[in-house]
């Protein structure tokens, strides 16, 4: 497949690597206008440059380039995969997204991100799901950036502490850039205002943890995973980089799961 990329930062430079060791081709990436002549034979200003011999887009650059350049993308009849979930706690962006695809005949994937067993709870949710609760934990500097300094002395922090407590959408409004789990919960789940959330500060750790607990017609289950980070950004999550690229398999394998 011809692959057109947004973003050129840990992930996106992860996911790049990955689908071209795949027989993939990035024929182009979109950046902003200063960046351009960093690579001018890879790097382009614009979403018709983007898309114009893409077979997909993959969007690997935060919530304000899905809502930016998704709409058009879409628009345009090009499939999208994105890993910045959180962005659809916004029911503009949502609606954009959305409707876009409706006129273009196009899809939005979206990338399962640094979490798993949303397979479980999507089934799960054809039934009657009473509960989910997602809680994510961090080194206190993981959460730099973040609301989270507004609330902690993230830099001297000796013990645990929460500092968000709400739905999965107030999450992902709020923490825009460590959100996107939370959203991806919500979406496979009961929905962003049903959905509750735990955001923990932790210093005795050194890995994000992740958990997901559910209860419903299916039974009870908790998952939990601590996850690394990628090398070239202590920020992003190696297995939200890695989902993309099973995202992407997904999309061009004959036999899937």
């Amino acid at each position: 497949m011809k692959i057109g990329l947004i973003g050129k930062g840990a992930i996106a430079q992860h996911v790049m690597g990955a689908v071209q060791a795949r027989g993939h081709m990035v024929h182009a990436v979109l950046v902003r206008p200063g960046s351009i002549s960093q690579n001018p034979n890879l790097f382009v200003g614009s979403v018709p440059e983007l898309i114009a011999e893409a077979d997909l887009v993959i969007e690997c650059a935060g919530h304000q380039a899905l809502a930016a350049y998704g709409p058009q993308v879409l628009g345009q009849g090009t499939d999208m995969i994105t890993v910045s979930v959180g962005a659809l706690a916004d029911q503009t962006i949502a609606d954009e997204m959305e409707s876009a695809a409706s006129v273009g005949q196009a899809k939005l994937h979206l990338a399962s991100g640094a979490i798993g067993a949303l397979d479980c709870l999507s089934a799960a949710a054809t039934g009657k799901l009473d509960k989910v609760i997602y809680v994510g934990r961090k080194p206190p500097l993981g959460w730099k950036g973040s609301a989270a300094e507004d609330r902690l002395d993230l830099e001297g922090l000796t013990q645990v502490e929460t500092h968000f407590t709400g739905t999965a959408r107030e999450a992902a409004l709020a923490y825009p850039k460590n959100a996107n789990v939370a959203a991806a919960v919500a979406l496979a789940g009961i929905g962003f205002d049903e959905t509750q959330v735990k955001l923990i500060a932790d210093p005795s750790i050194a890995q994000n943890i992740h958990e997901v607990e559910a209860e419903g017609e299916f039974g009870q289950f908790h998952f939990r995973i601590s996850g690394n980070s990628l090398p070239d950004n202590p920020r992003s999550s190696a297995l939200a980089a890695m989902s993309v690229v099973a995202k992407l398999e997904q999309l061009s394998e004959p036999i899937v799961l």
